[in-house]
């Protein structure tokens, strides 16, 4: 065999794995996110359900748990923010 067929077959091979490691870092970003995404809904959900649940049962409390369930809102969308985040970092470097 001839070394400039070989030199090629080798660079191939490494622009396919170079391909191939990104392909793999953004399905990884993908799913991350997603899967952040969906746990944060559920969290949500539950943060607002109860909400609606703890009002109707002492609706003279409402005051008081309005800004508790916005500080659990709040800290439940930074952990989205953290996880995408280090998503972005994790595939860019």
């Amino acid at each position: 065999m001839d070394l400039s067929i070989i030199t090629t077959l080798a660079q191939a091979a490494t622009e396919i794995e170079g391909a191939g490691a990104d392909a793999g870092k953004a399905i990884a970003l993908g799913l991350g996110g997603g899967l952040g995404a969906a746990g944060a809904g559920v969290g949500i959900g539950n943060i607002f359900g109860k909400m609606i649940e703890s009002v109707a049962r002492q609706p003279e409390l409402r005051d008081e748990l309005t800004g508790i369930q916005w500080l659990g809102f709040a800290l439940t969308e930074a952990c989205v923010f953290y996880g995408l985040v280090a998503g972005l970092l994790a595939f860019f470097l």
